[in-house]
């Protein structure tokens, strides 16, 4: 009877995980999803139906076998702004878990052939909309056109690159969807021969039998990018980014189709390029093809705009960020104008920002068809703060770091004072948003983060600082497009990269959260928090990496072994983290130290447990337990440890013990979601401890 008893426990409880419980059970924001996938977004006269979506975002400029004179200088970044455009709500609507990027040294030909070969085809459905961007370039060899990938070898292309026609055949037989987009920016001046580009543009066109493309140029023209083309883009991937961010949208209707995104790059591009520049459309395909969705658009009653105009910006410094109706749209230097062209007749409103300086509007700019509109942007004044105001800061801060209830309450009232003194003191709103933060007054603290951003848009510090909000809340989706903002801005930003890992952590972006704790690590080595996501996600991915995730939890217990009293001051900075650990709410109301060496300890006992190292997991687990004796689900893992070596061991003793972390698990958290199975089990363990 007790063999019986011992196989039955392993097959009702082994097959469980713990590895990620209660993660992301909330749908959060305006988007919800039903249940054929798609998600609706209500506007005036009906539902708008965005299917799932899924994209692969491809770029490269600088190859590891190409000249000095054959690189690209700006397809990097126009691969980075296809990214932000296709998460943010006012563009593509893609959840950032679905965009999966390869961006310089991570686009080779492997990754390429993994992502297009292996990845899409086994997320997307029927009726599923499915993108794939590319900028770099385009190489053709033995007749045949290839994409390039960043370890491309001109000396053997076709061995090297990523074939068009095999691109053509996962498009047409293995990646299903509804609608299918190619966006590509693949013939740049210089690098390859004319005859090569016709090739190259000619196979981008043949695609178009199974799917809509979109190509920078027509058969026997290059593409260009230039400094001086929103801050340095590639001139297609500008116009692809604004069209998709609702300057396309002719009709108003706050949507834009793959109609409406083609006649608008066509436009902009031949004119900016004086005609050497035809973007080329191709494919039987929807025009009503849904391509952006943007809210704020919608305007059903108001007439179609009459054709573009531009805007061209100038500035009396170098270092000034241009936000155009509260976007930014790129940094303009003295002397180097910033030419916006393909915008919306009508008013625009301008802002010039640049740290330590009172910003230059925002002012309203009148845009006229087919006019050029220069607009000079000056910055006069250094921020002189208000004597009084700076005090009242300086003493905020003090009790800012003191922590605690008391302290951050008595800290509000100095940042309130100061802000009332200066209302443009952003540092004052910025702190405000950390200290309600810190409080749990989350609406407050959202309200103040807004404000100081709206004060200081370039302010990567309160953006970030939002970001671990916007974590600290569960809503992911918007902290990774804050936090994106960021690390776009300034690629330096270790703490930035930090809770980016932990966001796509939640949404179990798993090789995204890995690279971006990795980038975090890379910039700030002695920092323990980065070393932390990224051990979650390798034993959380699919198959796990245990054994490296275990390296990464210990340099993580190694790194924060210090007096947990330090919590306090590193407060704002850390607690959103906890939030999406799989196991905590309202973490910061304890201890913050304890309650991450405890979940380390947990997954370090979960690794063990995979590598099946019962012992080397039982003591982990018991570690992770004297941070914290009330957390179920160290409960739950000790009693299926147990069970294991019961069953191995026979041991009555073992299910005994079993059974009592099995008990105490459903007594912390009746409603776990391992509930009925860990019922089930102690059913069993009760019958063969009877010897029934």
């Amino acid at each position: 009877m007790r063999a019986v008893f011992f196989l039955t426990l392993a097959a009702a409880g082994m097959a469980q995980t713990p590895g990620a419980p209660g993660q992301n059970q909330t749908r959060r924001d305006l988007i919800v999803e039903g249940a054929e996938g798609a998600e609706r977004l209500r506007k005036p006269g009906g539902p708008v139906a965005i299917p799932r979506s899924y994209a692969l975002v491809i770029g490269v400029g600088e190859y590891a076998n190409l000249t000095r004179e054959q690189q690209l200088q700006f397809s990097e970044r126009d691969a980075e702004q296809m990214y932000s455009i296709l998460i943010s709500p006012e563009g593509g609507n893609f959840k950032a878990q679905n965009v999966h990027r390869l961006i310089g040294r991570q686009a080779t030909l492997e990754n390429l052939r993994r992502e297009i070969e292996e990845w899409l085809p086994s997320v997307a459905q029927d009726e599923d909309r499915v993108l794939i961007y590319f900028a770099g370039h385009g190489f053709v060899a033995g007749g045949q056109a290839y994409l390039a990938p960043f370890d491309v070898n001109p000396r053997s292309v076709q061995s090297t690159g990523y074939p068009m026609a095999r691109l053509g055949e996962m498009f047409a037989r293995r990646i299903k969807g509804k609608w299918k987009v190619l966006l590509a920016d693949a013939c740049h001046s210089g690098a390859i021969s004319p005859e090569a580009v016709q090739q190259v543009n000619a196979s981008l066109m043949d695609l178009s039998r199974s799917v809509f493309v979109l190509t920078a140029s027509r058969d026997r023209e290059v593409s260009f990018e230039s400094p001086e083309i929103g801050g340095g883009r590639g001139l297609f991937t500008y116009y692809v980014e604004r069209g998709m961010g609702g300057a396309a949208d002719e009709n108003r209707d706050g949507i834009v189709t793959a109609d409406e995104l083609g006649n608008y790059v066509r436009t902009n591009v031949r004119r900016d390029s004086g005609g050497r520049q035809n973007p080329s459309e191709g494919g039987s395909f929807d025009r009503e093809m849904l391509l952006a969705y943007s809210a704020a658009g919608v305007a059903p009653d108001a007439p179609p705009p009459a054709r573009f105009g531009v805007m061209v910006i100038e500035s009396n410094m170098d270092g000034v960020e241009v936000f155009v109706d509260g976007k930014s749209v790129g940094v303009v230097n003295k002397g180097t104008p910033l030419r916006l062209q393909g915008m919306a007749p009508g008013p625009h409103q301008v802002q010039g920002v640049k740290t330590g300086w009172d910003p230059d509007g925002p002012r309203e700019e009148v845009v006229y068809p087919g006019q050029e509109l220069t607009v000079s942007i000056r910055m006069r004044t250094m921020r002189r703060r208000n004597k009084a105001a700076v005090e009242e800061l300086n003493r905020g801060i003090e009790n800012y770091r003191n922590g605690g209830a008391a302290n951050y309450r008595k800290a509000a009232e100095h940042f309130a004072r100061a802000l009332a003194l200066d209302g443009a003191y952003g540092e004052a709103a910025l702190y405000l948003g950390r200290t309600y933060n810190a409080l749990y007054e989350q609406e407050k603290a959202e309200q103040y983060f807004r404000k100081a951003i709206e004060i200081d848009p370039d302010s990567t510090e309160a953006r970030a600082s939002f970001g671990g909000m916007l974590l600290d809340k569960g809503n992911d989706d918007e902290a990774i497009r804050q936090l994106n903002a960021v690390v776009v801005k300034d690629k330096r930003n270790a703490l930035a990269y930090t809770q980016l890992a932990a966001a796509l952590r939640n949404k179990e972006a798993w090789d995204q959260a890995i690279e971006a704790a990795r980038r975090a690590i890379a910039l700030a080595p002695g920092t323990a928090e980065p070393y932390f996501w990224l051990a979650d996600s390798l034993r959380l991915k699919k198959p796990g990496d245990y054994v490296r995730a275990k390296e990464a939890y210990n340099e993580y217990l190694r790194l924060s072994n210090f007096d947990s009293k330090l919590a306090g001051q590193l407060n704002y900075w850390v607690r959103g983290f906890l939030i999406g650990g799989g196991r905590k709410s309202r973490a910061s109301q304890r201890d913050i130290w304890k309650d991450m060496r405890s979940l380390a300890h947990f997954g370090i006992c979960d690794c063990e447990r995979l590598l099946k190292r019962i012992d080397e997991a039982l003591a982990q687990c018991q570690k992770a337990l004297s941070y914290d004796p009330q957390d179920p689900y160290i409960h739950y893992l000790l009693g299926r440890l147990y069970a294991a070596r019961a069953e191995e061991t026979s041991s009555l003793e073992s299910a005994a013990t079993a059974a009592k972390y099995f008990r105490s698990t459903l007594q912390l958290n009746p409603e776990i979601e391992y509930a009925q199975g860990t019922r089930q089990m102690l059913a069993n363990i009760d019958r063969a401890l009877r010897g029934n």
